[in-house]
């Protein structure tokens, strides 16, 4: 994984100084909160219903165990004992006093890590696959080029006052693990016929209150010009992005307005423009950051035999473990959706329990998945049995990947300022439901995302099934999706009519599923049988 310089240690350095000053004017009455608002967001820092909220960076997902070690050392001291794992691979704390938020970004300088740019119109921290070099679909490691697009977006002068908030991600292979085409900017990394290494861009998608799936403007960008092509499709929207309405402020409005082909016309001539001024990084720069991303010293002998006789952990394997590239070796996934708990959060003591497994089985990495579950991503086969005992004992064993109860959730009203509705109880109530491990894989794998409010951090619009909470004359009431994917296959939901409540949409998720299995042919998933019959059979189930 990618380590500081001089350069990247001086940065989050600085930064913390420069924030310790305006923490210290605003205790001290010198700013007032209008005055010291966007500060704060420029590290992270967020007003929630309760407390302030820090959001923490964590590029393309990826950190060592002593990130982690740190990650559980802040939960104990400056919050409650526990963190939120997020969509956007970030982990998030609720409950911090902005008194302690110098001391708290200094402890996360000390091990490379920071919350710049985690809030505000700005770039965002950089999104990939949790598989990045460990699968055997990929045709390179996609995060030395996250990384070199981090690094150019930091602090960009031009780009740091953005119409509105900016979200890449970069993939490749053609499995999107990554919901790539729902961001602003997507790049997937493919080669030509002729072998060469380049670029699909994706530019325009996005959920929210207007989500639009992002189409392709680019089939082929070279590997040299990705960056000044990046920097084209950015100019273009920071130039004519609506900055009188934050609701139409998105690249995808700006792409829906001027069209498809007249935005790439004009990204096409600012390219043009762009390659005379000589921006792109030099060659050795991205060859000096895949150096950190080089393979493990993985042991060539080692077996793919596994001793399924346990059928618990057979069941774990099944469900929680997938192929690796490298024979021998497994890429195992943890998931924080514990039936009955919070999706998303892990106490400190887990996080340590992580912290040692990837030190111990994986090659000291980890990796945090925007569904919000975490990745060891090298763990020996032969290691496995032993990992998942210790896993189980730590309560982190949950055999639900891609299940109805690995589900998204969006903090909601118990915690944002801007939600309309309380997501986590729904949640617990869903994932309580389908608590049986055997009618979870019956009804195999089924996208289930629930969102708070209409901004869809908790992706609803991708959801195989879909809850939007919204306010109904101050009553929470709960809209129905169905049919949308974040993957390869990307697709928007649909709402299926009027909402329900609490306990009514609980009901309403068991009626959908009960549909899908009298309707379903062979294998297909849940989005398969309801792309098939339409919305029909369903709405007559729920509204009958």
């Amino acid at each position: 994984m990618y380590k500081y310089d001089q350069y990247d240690q001086s940065i989050v350095d600085a930064r913390v100084a420069e924030f310790r000053d305006q923490v210290e004017r605003r205790l001290a009455g010198e700013i007032t909160e209008d005055q010291f608002k966007p500060l704060r967001l420029q590290n992270g820092l967020y007003l929630q219903l309760h407390a302030y909220m820090l959001r923490v960076a964590i590029p393309y997902g990826t950190l060592n165990s002593e990130q982690m070690k740190m990650l559980a050392h802040i939960a104990r001291k400056y919050d409650r004992d526990y963190g939120h794992f997020t969509t956007r691979q970030n982990i998030q704390y609720n409950w911090i006093q902005l008194d302690q938020t110098p001391d708290l970004l200094a402890d996360l300088a000390s091990v490379e890590m920071h919350a710049i740019q985690t809030s505000g119109n700005c770039i965002r921290n950089i999104s990939s696959d949790q598989y990045a070099g460990a699968a055997a679909d990929e045709v390179t490691d996609p995060r030395p080029w996250a990384e070199l697009l981090r690094q150019w977006s930091t602090f960009h002068p031009e780009f740091a006052h953005l119409p509105r908030k900016f979200k890449f991600a970069v993939i490749a292979s053609e499995e999107d693990r990554a919901a790539m085409r729902l961001h602003d900017i997507g790049i997937q990394l493919v080669r030509n016929d002729a072998g060469e290494l380049g670029a699909r861009f994706f530019v325009g998608g996005g959920m929210g209150r207007t989500p639009m799936i992002g189409p392709m403007v680019r089939d082929f960008v070279a590997a040299d010009d990705l960056v000044s092509y990046a920097e084209a499709c950015l100019r273009v929207y920071n130039r004519y992005g609506r900055r009188d309405n934050k609701y139409k402020a998105r690249i995808k409005i700006l792409v829906h307005e001027l069209g498809k082909d007249e935005y790439t016309r004009q990204v096409e001539e600012e390219f043009k423009h762009i390659k005379t001024l000589n921006l792109d990084p030099p060659k050795a720069e991205l060859e000096r950051i895949t150096t950190f991303f080089q393979d493990p010293d993985y042991d060539k002998s080692a077996s793919d035999d596994l001793d399924l006789s346990d059928p618990d952990f057979a069941i774990w394997v099944d469900q929680n473990v997938k192929t690796h590239k490298q024979s021998g070796y497994a890429i195992a996934n943890i998931s924080l959706k514990p039936i009955g708990g919070i999706p998303g959060d892990a106490t400190s003591a887990q996080i340590d329990v992580m912290a040692d497994l990837a030190k111990e089985y994986s090659f000291d990495e980890l990796r945090v998945t925007h569904a919000q579950n975490i990745v060891l991503p090298h763990v020996k086969k032969s290691d496995l049995y032993t990992l998942w005992q210790k896993l189980d004992e730590a309560g982190l064993a949950t055999p639900n990947l891609d299940l109805i109860s690995d589900m998204i959730a969006c903090p909601g009203l118990d915690y944002c300022s801007l939600a309309n509705a309380r997501s986590i109880p729904v949640a617990q109530k869903i994932a309580q439901r389908f608590s049986d491990v055997g009618k979870q894989k019956e009804l195999g794998e089924l996208k289930l995302k629930i969102s708070g409010c209409i901004n869809a951090c908790g992706h609803h619009h991708a959801g195989h099934i879909g809850i939007l909470g919204v306010d109904r004359k101050g009553v929470e009431n709960y809209q129905l999706s169905l049919g949308g994917s974040g993957a390869e296959d990307v697709s928007l939901a649909k709402i299926t009519g009027p909402g329900f409540d609490e306990d009514g949409i609980v009901d309403a998720v068991e009626k959908a599923t009960n549909v899908y299995l009298k309707e379903r042919e062979g294998d297909e998933r849940f989005v398969d049988t309801y792309r098939r019959v339409g919305m029909a059979p369903f709405k007559e189930a729920l509204y009958d």
